[in-house]
C-alpha cells in the first residue's frame, strides 16, 4: 500500500491551490476540478476537508465520474491510464486535471465536455 492512500486529502489539497494560483487560476476552478472527478458537491469536499479524510476514504466515498477513463497523460513520469492500482489512478487522475489547469487548459477541456451536448 502506498504511503499516499494514508495522507489526508486536506493536507495536500493546498498544494494544488497554490499550483493552480501561480499560474493564474482560482481555489473554485481546483474545486470544480475536484468535484467533476468525485462526484462530490461543495458541501460534502468541504466536510472532507474538515474531517482530514485520507485518499483512500476521500475515494472510497466518491463517485467517479464516467468521463474520467478519458483522462490520459503523464504525470510524475507515469501514464495515468497504465496505471494498475485502482485508488492510485485516481490519485493520479486527480494530479493530471490539477496539472492541466495550471498549464492553462480551458475548464470545458479539463473536465471533457462534450460541446456537441451542450445545450
Amino acid at each position: 500500500m502506498s504511503r499516499i492512500f494514508t495522507v489526508p486529502f486536506a493536507s495536500v489539497y493546498p498544494h494544488y491551490v497554490a499550483k493552480a494560483e501561480k499560474k493564474g487560476r482560482t481555489q473554485d476552478e481546483i474545486d470544480q476540478v475536484v468535484c467533476w472527478l468525485t462526484g462530490f458537491d461543495e458541501a460534502t469536499l468541504e466536510r472532507h476537508l474538515a474531517e482530514e479524510t485520507t485518499f483512500e476514504d476521500f475515494f472510497a466515498q466518491a463517485h467517479l465520474n464516467p468521463s474520467a477513463s478519458q483522462i490520459t497523460g503523464v504525470v510524475c513520469g507515469v501514464r495515468v491510464e497504465s496505471v494498475e492500482d485502482p485508488l492510485m489512478q485516481k490519485i493520479r487522475y486527480l494530479d493530471k486535471l490539477v496539472d492541466e489547469l495550471a498549464k492553462g487548459k480551458k475548464l470545458e477541456k479539463i473536465l471533457r465536455s462534450d460541446p456537441a451536448n451542450s445545450a
